[in-house]
């Protein structure tokens, strides 16, 4: 073992150990392409893998979970949407399948949820994009914290990685283990956020175009011609309307979700709807576009959700590749360190 290998291993024994994998690498949920397949590729290959359960039903997310173990033996989670109307019971499905973590999503965790969540034995996994909402997180009793910056893929906050890092792993990586996510395309990057105190890292465009990525080829092929610049970020249309933004590669969807958003704020204008199911529309469009691009391909109208480092991924690799080629590059980064 290289010296910079032995400092990444212990830069990563936290986070190793809270996840049960062999490398502190989470893969993001990203609806769609966080199914079976990648999860299973993502812990066979060392990391730990999420199932993006999204809009399913819990009979949906029952056979998925069912499914990823069919296909590997090492531990992976769960990620919940806060706002889905069913939470408590997939909550419940997670519990059936003893499923040993679950990322809540989307705000913060509902009335009864985290005691749902801890009293069936698993480790809950919360965002903080604040460092005030990270504090609240800990002292709610949360096991682990996300810290995504803007940078990401999907839905993002305000604020970029770098200073989310800078803000709350000093203040509050002694009490849990936190992973930080956005903008992350190599270990170079790893490495240095080890370095702050992080316990780990979450990836998730570098992960979409994996071999193992049930995604479709046009969908691989938009990824592999984009730049950094071309994945943007969705505007809000009615300061009524709290949408949280979306960062996508910039095609015709951007459009269709502009029209969206109108459509959904005239509704609660005339009182059709109330707030929160004007959301879950937001939510459930978002779920459909996705799926165009994704599963049927179409990258004209559905939506090409990806992170700023898409830029970064030029072909397709299998998940052990990749892997490996993060750590590669984390360990070299310390080894210069430590001359």
């Amino acid at each position: 073992m290289t010296i910079g290998e032995q400092r990444l291993s212990r830069r990563m024994a936290r986070g190793i150990e809270f996840l049960g994998s062999e490398t502190a690498i989470l893969c993001g949920a990203m609806s769609w392409v966080s199914e079976r397949n990648l999860v299973s590729a993502i812990s066979n290959a060392g990391g730990f893998g999420l199932i993006a359960c999204g809009a399913m039903t819990p009979e949906l997310l029952d056979a998925e979970i069912a499914g990823t173990k069919a296909l590997t033996d090492k531990p992976f989670g769960v990620n919940l949407i806060t706002m889905h109307p069913q939470l408590f019971d997939l909550i419940d499905v997670c519990a059936k399948h003893g499923v040993t973590h679950i990322v809540l999503a989307g705000g913060l965790p509902p009335a009864g949820s985290l005691d749902a969540i801890k009293g069936n034995g698993a480790k809950l996994i919360c965002f903080a994009p604040a460092l005030s909402l990270a504090k609240k997180l800990i002292r709610s009793g949360v096991d682990a914290l996300v810290v995504e910056g803007m940078e990401a893929g999907g839905h993002i906050g305000p604020v970029s990685t770098s200073v989310l890092a800078q803000e709350i792993l000093p203040e509050v990586s002694e009490q849990v283990p936190v992973f930080v996510a956005g903008g992350i395309g190599r270990g170079e990057a790893i490495a240095g956020y080890l370095d702050m105190g992080a316990a780990g890292v979450q990836l998730g465009t570098r992960f979409a175009c994996a071999t193992e990525s049930i995604a479709h080829p046009n969908f691989k092929k938009a990824f592999f011609r984009a730049s950094a610049r071309d994945a943007i970020s969705s505007v809000q249309i009615d300061p009524r309307l709290p949408v949280i933004p979306v960062r996508a590669l910039k095609n015709a969807s951007s459009e269709l979700f502009t029209a969206k958003q109108r459509e959904v704020a005239q509704l609660l204008d005339e009182g059709k709807v109330e707030m929160m199911e004007a959301q879950l529309q937001i939510e459930h469009y978002w779920a459909g576009a996705l799926r165009r691009a994704v599963i049927e391909g179409d990258v004209d109208n559905g939506s090409l959700m990806a992170g700023q480092s898409v830029g970064m991924v030029s072909k397709e690799e299998p998940v052990a590749d990749i892997i490996a080629q993060l750590m590669a590059e984390a360990a070299s980064a310390l080894e210069k360190r430590a001359a």
